[in-house]
């Protein structure tokens, strides 16, 4: 089986076309990825000043109450669970009386 350059050399340009495609769509990928946690921080950063007003609280006090609200967290867990369920179920059962 010969092989000429002529067939190396096109395989080369095949494998360089890949790369490109390949980087192209890491390049892609990281991007979106990027896009969508920007967009989970900005809505649940305007969930927090909407729940929490607030809005004219300087970036270490809100931080502060994140550290606070954390710790609160933490020693309550079941507590916390239980609310969100709660919650949760009255959101359902409230959505499922519109729809009806």
């Amino acid at each position: 089986m010969n092989v000429s350059s002529e067939e190396v050399r096109k395989l080369d340009d095949k494998i360089k076309v890949l790369e490109q495609k390949k980087k192209a769509l890491e390049y892609k990928i990281t991007t979106e990825d990027r896009r969508a946690r920007t967009r989970r921080l900005i809505q649940k950063g305007a969930l927090f000043e909407k729940y929490l007003e607030n809005e004219n609280v300087s970036l270490l006090e809100t931080e502060l109450l994140l550290k606070v609200l954390a710790d609160f967290k933490k020693k309550n867990s079941d507590y916390v669970s239980r609310q969100i369920q709660k919650i949760m179920e009255n959101t359902e059962a409230n959505e499922s009386k519109k729809s009806n």
